[in-house]
């Protein structure tokens, strides 16, 4: 019974540090949702509507976009330019989904 509750207790702190590991990630998904949402709403809005079409269709402009996504990479261990990108787009999701709210 003495070496139990020990490990009953250790497996308690495990157990919360794993749900709440999996809430912050629901959560930064969420502000990710969130920001994909807005920009591809705001895309089509009036204003920009004309000047994304132009972009659409730069040459130069599609070049170097690719070359910059280029330099990302959608994998469990990423670089710190994909930290830092990743944590910019959660921050950014993070205060639409609070203004919006």
């Amino acid at each position: 019974m003495r070496l139990f509750a020990p490990l009953l207790a250790w497996s308690v702190v495990v157990g919360a540090q794993d749900a709440y590991a999996q809430f912050s990630a629901q959560k930064d998904a969420q502000y990710i949702a969130t920001l994909k949402a807005v920009v591809n709403y705001k895309i089509n809005d009036e204003e920009n509507l004309k000047d994304i079409e132009s972009l659409r269709q730069n040459q130069a402009f599609n070049q170097k976009l690719q070359n910059m996504l280029n330099k990302l990479q959608n994998t469990r261990t990423k670089n710190t330019t994909n930290r830092k990108v990743q944590q910019i787009l959660e921050k950014a999701g993070q205060d639409l989904y609070r203004l919006l709210d």
